[in-house]
C-alpha cells in the first residue's frame, strides 16, 4: 500500500470511530501501522480493564477472538467487532470446552484457574480468570488448603508453581510461537550481547525462562524496558517492539529467531497479524463481524472475569 493510501485510509477510519462512536482496542502484538491508529494499547489485562470501563457505543478489538469475546463479556449491551472473525490462538483453540469439561470433571473439589486465553466457554466453567500480569496475584489469591487446577498453558502454569510454591495440576496445552523459542539462541544472543538484559513471556518453556533477567506480560516488558538502562534481548511476539522503540528510541532490541515465524525469521504471531488497516476500515464501515455471545453465557463468563478484575 502506497504512503498516500495508507494516510487516506487511516483518515477515513478516523472519521468512521467518531460518526460511529467506537473504540479501537489493539494488543501490543498488532502491527504498528494499526497499534497507531487505536485508542488504546496493551496486554490482555489491560484490555480487559479498558473493555470494562470504556463509555465507546462500538468497541472494535484488533487482536485475537477470544479478546474481543472478553471485550463482549463485559460489555454484553456494546456492540463488539473484530476485523477478523477467524483470528484464533493455539491456547484456546487447544483448550476444547468438551475435553476441558471433562477434565474438570475428575477434579470437583479444585479451583478451577484458567488463563484469559481461552474461549468463553472455559470461562463460563471456570472459578477465576488470570493474565500473564496478575496471575501470580491470582494464585496466592486462593487459600493454601485448596488445590488449583490450572489451563490452558503449561508454561505459564509451570512458572506459577515455580513462583508461588502451590501444587497444581496443569492442563496439557501452550502458545506455539512462546513455546518454540529455544534456550541455545538465547545463549547465543546473549553471547554476542553480553550486556543485553533478557525480558521473557511467562508462556515461554522453563529452560527459557531460566536465562530471563525479567519475566512479565507484553506491557511489563514494554514498561521495564523504558524504565532500565542498556540493551534487551526481546523473548516474545515482535510486535512489542514498535512500543519500545517509540518509548526508547536509542536503546536495541534483539529477538532469538524462532521456528514460527514469518520470512524475517523472527517470531510472529500470524494469527494476531491478520488485523490490518483494510479490514479494520471494512469492519468499522459495515459493523461486521460482530462478537455474538447469549446473555445467559455472558453472565457466566462474567463470573470468573470480574473475580480476576477485582484482585489489585
Amino acid at each position: 500500500m502506497s504512503s498516500a493510501n495508507q494516510e487516506t485510509l487511516i483518515a477515513s477510519i478516523k472519521t468512521l470511530k467518531q460518526q460511529k462512536d467506537a473504540i479501537i482496542m489493539a494488543h501490543d502484538y498488532q502491527s504498528p501501522e494499526v497499534q497507531e491508529i487505536a485508542d488504546y494499547i496493551g496486554d490482555s489485562l489491560g484490555l480487559a480493564q479498558e473493555g470494562a470501563k470504556t463509555s465507546a457505543k462500538i468497541i472494535l478489538l484488533a487482536g485475537v477472538k477470544f479478546m474481543a469475546e472478553t471485550a463482549k463479556i463485559l460489555n454484553p449491551e456494546k456492540k463488539v467487532l473484530i476485523p477478523d472473525l477467524s483470528a484464533g490462538c493455539s491456547l484456546a483453540d487447544g483448550c476444547q470446552a468438551k475435553e476441558y469439561s471433562e477434565f474438570c470433571k475428575k477434579y470437583k473439589d479444585y479451583v478451577k484457574v484458567s488463563y484469559v486465553n481461552c474461549s468463553v466457554e472455559v470461562k463460563a466453567m471456570s472459578d477465576i480468570l488470570c493474565t500473564s500480569a496478575n496471575a501470580v496475584k491470582v494464585i496466592n489469591s486462593i487459600p493454601t488448603d485448596k488445590h488449583i487446577l490450572f489451563g490452558p498453558d503449561k508454561n505459564l502454569g509451570t512458572y506459577l508453581i515455580k513462583k508461588s510454591g502451590r501444587d497444581m495440576l496443569l492442563w496439557d496445552g501452550c502458545c506455539k510461537v512462546h513455546a518454540a523459542f529455544e534456550a541455545d539462541k538465547i545463549k547465543e544472543l546473549k553471547r554476542q550481547h553480553p550486556q543485553a538484559t533478557v525480558l521473557v513471556h511467562p508462556e515461554c518453556p522453563a529452560d527459557v525462562l531460566e536465562l530471563a533477567d525479567y519475566i512479565g506480560s507484553t506491557t511489563g516488558m514494554i514498561r521495564y524496558s523504558e524504565e532500565n538502562d542498556g540493551d534487551f534481548i526481546v523473548v516474545t511476539e515482535t510486535g512489542v517492539l514498535h512500543q519500545m522503540k517509540k518509548r526508547s528510541p536509542n536503546k536495541k532490541f534483539y529477538v532469538p529467531d524462532n521456528s514460527v515465524c514469518d520470512e524475517s525469521g523472527k517470531a510472529t504471531c500470524l494469527e494476531m497479524k491478520k488485523c490490518n488497516l483494510e479490514n479494520i476500515y471494512n469492519c468499522l464501515m459495515n459493523e461486521q463481524p460482530e462478537i455474538l455471545i447469549s446473555d445467559e453465557m455472558c453472565a457466566k463468563a462474567k463470573i470468573s472475569l470480574m473475580r480476576m478484575l477485582a484482585i489489585k
